[in-house]
C-alpha cells in the first residue's frame, strides 16, 4: 500500500483497516466498511485500547495476545464482527495514528467496559475464552484486570 505523506494518519488507519465487506455481525450477509466518520477514541485500558461511537453504536477494539491470536478483535456493540490481522509493515504507522487519538471521558469508557464485560480473553465471544496459560495471557484478562487504568 502506498501512502500520501500529506494524508493524515487517522485516514490512512482507517483506510488500511476497510475491507469492501466484512463478515456481517450476525454471521450472514456483510458488514459494511470501516465508517468513514469513525473517530476512535483511547479508552484507557489495555485490553479494549480504542472505541468509537458510530451511530449511537459503539466500535471497539480488543487488543489480543499477539501472534497467539490475531491482533484485533472488532467489535461492533458487545457483538463480535471479524479478527484483524495487521501487515507488520503497517505497525509503526498505526501505533502512531493511535498515539494522536483522543482520550474517552469517564462516563463513556465505563459504557466501553459495561459492553464488553467477560470478552476479555480471546474466544469469550463464543463462550470459550482462551485458557493457554503456557503461550498466551489470556487467562488474566479479567474485567477488573480490564478496568485498570494504563
Amino acid at each position: 500500500m502506498t501512502t500520501d505523506p500529506a494524508e493524515s494518519p487517522w485516514r490512512r488507519l482507517r483506510r488500511s483497516l476497510s475491507a469492501p465487506t466484512v463478515p456481517g455481525p450476525d454471521g450472514t450477509g456483510t458488514f459494511p466498511a470501516w465508517p468513514p466518520q469513525a473517530v476512535f477514541h483511547r479508552t484507557g485500558t489495555s485490553v479494549f485500547p480504542y472505541a468509537a461511537l458510530v451511530d449511537g453504536r459503539w466500535w471497539i477494539l480488543r487488543l489480543n495476545d499477539f501472534p497467539e491470536h490475531p491482533l484485533y478483535t472488532l467489535f461492533v456493540g458487545s457483538r463480535r464482527v471479524t479478527d484483524l490481522r495487521d501487515d507488520p509493515a503497517d505497525w509503526r504507522r498505526m501505533s502512531e495514528a493511535w498515539a494522536a487519538a483522543p482520550v474517552l471521558d469517564a462516563a463513556a469508557r465505563a459504557e466501553v467496559l459495561r459492553l464488553m464485560a467477560g470478552f476479555g480473553p480471546y474466544g469469550a465471544e463464543y463462550g470459550t475464552p482462551c485458557t493457554d496459560n503456557d503461550y498466551c495471557t489470556c487467562t488474566v484478562l479479567t474485567d477488573a484486570y480490564a478496568a485498570r487504568e494504563e
